[in-house]
């Protein structure tokens, strides 16, 4: 049986505690990313009729998004867990460090004349590991909560809020959409904080009594090690995959140079 409140597990060999199975997890989610933003690419600078901002692409971005962020939550019960005295400074200062990581994003999008990133993936997860903090301790309880907040979100949704100035970029977290501005990406905190919710949810609930039962190996071939090591990583390559994209894409001739005419 699964003490509660959590007890520290032991380090799981070489990797100091890691999951190779979430690292793994992870490591797919990061790819579904870089495929689609290729496509995005081909779509928005290359001129390709890709139609990825719809139907089956826009879906596919959805779903990687939720995987990415349904694995933020249960990676912060297995943080939560392993540390013997977690506080709440630590949450803090890394979600401060994930969010300036978004801003860069922000700053990024600005330079180059493309839209707003005013609440992006980064964004929502920096600001979700601060507000998650108070329900690590919780099981069952973020079941009904993760599915509330999602709720909320469909609701603000489906009344189409908008709001302009600074109003609207103030409420934009709250998925209240700003007038007249184009977000290539955007994850408010609602409903993208029930997703979070729910992750902490099967961290607490299902996936460590189970790991108590079954303590963690290595992985068990070289394409499984291989996502585990991206999952290790996601943070740098969602950094840089885009204008390494970009870069490999005007290389080859599949998309102009800046400032060229594209197809």
């Amino acid at each position: 049986m699964v003490r509660w409140p959590p007890v520290p597990l032991a380090a799981a060999g070489k990797g100091g505690g890691r999951y190779w199975d979430v690292d793994a997890a992870r490591g797919v989610a990061m790819g579904m990313v870089v495929l689609y933003h290729l496509v995005f690419d081909l779509d928005n600078f290359g001129g390709y009729p890709i139609a990825s901002t719809s139907g089956f692409w826009a879906a596919f971005a959805d779903a990687s998004a939720f995987v990415f962020v349904f694995l933020a939550g249960l990676s912060l019960t297995l943080s939560y867990r392993r540390a013997a005295r977690p506080t709440f400074g630590k949450y803090l200062r890394r979600g401060l460090r994930i969010f300036a990581y978004g801003m860069l994003i922000t700053l990024a999008f600005r330079l180059v004349d493309y839209g707003y990133v005013i609440f992006g993936i980064l964004h929502l997860i920096g600001a979700s590991i601060v507000l998650a903090y108070p329900f690590l301790r919780l099981r069952w309880a973020n079941l009904p909560l993760g599915l509330l907040v999602i709720a909320l979100g469909a609701y603000v949704g489906a009344r189409d809020f908008a709001a302009g100035g600074a109003a609207g970029v103030l409420l934009a977290p709250l998925g209240v959409l700003p007038e007249g501005v184009m977000m290539p990406d955007y994850r408010p905190l609602l409903p993208w904080f029930g997703v979070v919710l729910l992750g902490v949810f099967a961290g607490n609930a299902a996936y460590l009594p189970w790991r108590e039962r079954r303590p963690p190996g290595g992985p068990p071939g070289p394409a499984a090690g291989a996502l585990a090591l991206v999952g290790r990583n996601t943070l740098l390559i969602y950094l840089v995959h885009q204008p390494v994209l970009l870069a490999v894409l005007w290389a080859l001739g599949v998309l102009a140079p800046p400032g060229v005419a594209g197809r």
